[in-house]
């Protein structure tokens, strides 16, 4: 999935991810604001993952 599709879905997308990453609390969600790029971080600093790591999982939930 491309930047500008992930901003564009980010508001269906956002449940979807609340539920895979069950961590992540609503402030993080709302900062992430559709930004691809500012969600690999969350889940970086989140949850450990490597950038590449962030990335192939959230291709891999969202159809990357």
């Amino acid at each position: 999935m491309n930047q500008d599709m992930f901003k564009g879905e980010w508001k269906k997308l956002r449940g979807r991810a609340k539920k895979v990453w069950g961590d992540l609390t609503d402030d993080e969600l709302a900062r992430v604001d559709g930004d691809y790029d500012r969600f690999v971080g969350v889940l970086q600093s989140k949850y450990g993952y490597s950038k590449a790591e962030a990335q192939k999982k959230i291709d891999a939930e969202f159809g990357g």
